[in-house]
C-alpha cells in the first residue's frame, strides 16, 4: 500500500470500529428497556422495542458489507486482517444479542398481566444489569484493544450463570407454592436463558478481541 492508501484504509478501519461500538450501544440500551417491558407489563414499549431491532439489523448488514469490501479491495495482512475478521465476528455476536432482547420482549407479551412475585422480579433485574455490564465490558475491551480485559469476561460471566440457576429455581418454587401459571413458568424459564445467552455472546466477543490483539484464541478448558 502507498502511504495515502494506508491512511485511507486505517480511516475505514476506524469507521468499522465505530460502527461496532454503535451497534453494541444499541444493545446495551435495549437490555434494560426489555426488562422494564417485562416487569411493567408495557405492551406498547414491547412493540417499540421489537420494531427498533430493524435499525440494528440494518446496521449489521451495512457493517458486514463494508468489511467484505475492505477485505476484497485492500487484501489486508496481519493485524489489519485480524481487525476486520474480528469486526465481522463481533457484528454477528452483537446482532444475535439484539435478537435475544427482542425475544425477552416477545416473552413479556405472552405473559402480559401476570403478577410476578418480588423474588422473581429482583433476580430478573440483577440478570439484566449483569448482562448489560458484560456487553459494555466486552466492547470496552474491543475499543481499548485490551486482551487482559477481554480474558476476564469468562470469569465475570459466572455471576450471570449463577443468577440464571437461581431464577430457574425461584420460578419453579413460585409455580409450586404460589400458583404461578404453567405458561408463565415456561416463558420465564426461556427469558432466563435469553439473559444468560447475552452473557455468552459477550464472552465470545472477549475471545475474538483476544485473538485480534494477540493473534491467538484463548484455550478452552
Amino acid at each position: 500500500m502507498t502511504e495515502d492508501t494506508r491512511k485511507s484504509f486505517h480511516h475505514e478501519l476506524e469507521s468499522v470500529r465505530q460502527d461496532v461500538a454503535r451497534m453494541a450501544a444499541l444493545v446495551t440500551e435495549a437490555i434494560p428497556r426489555g426488562t422494564r417491558v417485562l416487569l411493567s407489563n408495557d405492551l406498547e414499549g414491547g412493540r417499540e422495542l421489537i420494531d427498533s431491532d430493524d435499525v440494528l439489523d440494518a446496521l449489521s448488514l451495512e457493517l458486514e458489507e463494508h468489511c467484505y469490501q475492505l477485505l476484497a479491495l485492500q487484501q489486508p495482512m496481519a493485524s489489519d486482517l485480524r481487525a476486520l475478521v474480528t469486526a465481522l465476528k463481533l457484528n454477528s455476536e452483537i446482532e444475535r444479542s439484539g435478537d435475544l432482547v427482542v425475544n425477552i420482549a416477545k416473552g413479556a407479551r405472552r405473559i402480559y398481566a401476570v403478577d410476578l412475585p418480588p423474588k422473581l422480579r429482583g433476580i430478573i433485574e440483577r440478570m439484566s444489569e449483569e448482562a448489560a455490564k458484560l456487553v459494555r465490558f466486552a466492547i470496552d475491551a474491543y475499543l481499548d484493544g485490551d486482551a487482559g480485559k477481554a480474558s476476564a469476561l469468562d470469569d465475570m460471566d459466572n455471576t450471570l450463570d449463577h443468577l440464571q440457576r437461581d431464577l430457574i429455581q425461584a420460578i419453579f418454587e413460585a409455580h409450586a407454592a404460589e400458583g404461578l401459571e404453567l405458561e408463565a413458568t415456561v416463558q420465564l424459564a426461556l427469558i432466563a436463558r435469553y439473559y444468560e445467552r447475552i452473557g455468552d455472546h459477550a464472552v465470545n466477543i472477549g475471545e475474538q478481541v483476544h485473538y485480534m490483539v494477540t493473534g491467538l484464541l484463548p484455550e478452552h478448558a
